[in-house]
């Protein structure tokens, strides 16, 4: 029963808008009394689930995240994440494809989890294999990284787009926060965000994003040589999104649901 209460606390701080709460308010969302919501966010302050702040409000604290990282680690079955990207490949005559997700130590960035690029030594993009596994980057870099960031709660893109910029994604640097909060609202309309020589000179990326239990948490893209691909079509558009979906639904994703991207 006190497991439940201590739950239910925790799920409070996401549901409710904002990052800090009192007391009080998490007592009313949750049904609980004051003096049950207090005790519970004091026993949660040793371990950092919970942050006190000033004027007697708090915020989830580190030790919920690593609450997330560990169910987290149900990842996605290797091969039939592989054999995904490989059949992407094929239907998007060769393109470039990756699957991003969220890094789990780097803050609100996006890393790549894995990829299928054929005989492509990732030269012409400018990277390595090895570079593009290791490094995290911003998720306002590019349609991999707007494909994630258009679905976190608000507070995070408010994070994201008012970072210093790390010499990433010159032109979405460049973005003031109306235009490219007007960009996130257009991903979530088309279900895809693009781009056409943002990142890569030369490229042109489409992608759309994955879901984990409901919650977007990584992104599929497609690069394609600017020359074969000047505008995303319709039909490519659709063979993307399709696959994105064929992620989100695969049983063998440990976690992963069928249930549609939703904005939290």
């Amino acid at each position: 029963m006190h497991a439940t209460r201590v739950f239910s606390v925790q799920r409070a701080f996401t549901e409710l808008e904002g990052q800090m709460h009192g007391p009080g308010e998490l007592a009313e969302a949750t049904g609980l009394d004051d003096s049950t919501v207090h005790r519970i966010l004091q026993s949660g302050i040793y371990d950092g689930t919970f942050v006190r702040e000033a004027r007697g409000l708090y915020r989830l604290g580190s030790g919920a995240a690593r609450l997330g990282l560990k169910a987290l680690m149900h990842e996605p079955n290797a091969e039939v994440a592989h054999a995904a990207l490989e059949k992407l490949r094929k239907d998007t005559d060769g393109g470039l494809v990756f699957l991003f997700g969220l890094a789990p130590f780097s803050g609100a960035r996006k890393q790549c989890l894995d990829m299928a690029v054929g005989d492509s030594d990732l030269s012409e993009l400018g990277l390595s294999h090895r570079t593009l596994l290791l490094m995290t980057q911003s998720l306002r870099t590019g349609a991999s990284g707007q494909a994630i960031l258009a679905y976190l709660p608000e507070v995070i893109q408010e994070e994201v787009l008012a970072e210093p910029s790390r010499g990433e994604a010159e032109r979405d640097s460049r973005l003031d926060e109306a235009e490219m909060l007007a960009s996130l609202k257009q991903v979530r309309e088309l279900g895809v965000a693009t781009e056409t020589e943002e990142c890569m000179p030369g490229w042109s990326c489409c992608a759309a994003p994955v879901s984990w239990d409901g919650i977007v948490m990584g992104s599929v893209a497609v690069f394609k040589p600017r020359a074969d691909m000047p505008r995303w079509s319709a039909s490519m558009i659709h063979t993307i999104r399709r696959a994105a979906a064929e992620f989100t639904q695969t049983g063998d994703w440990g976690g992963w649901t069928s249930r549609s991207p939703r904005t939290v």
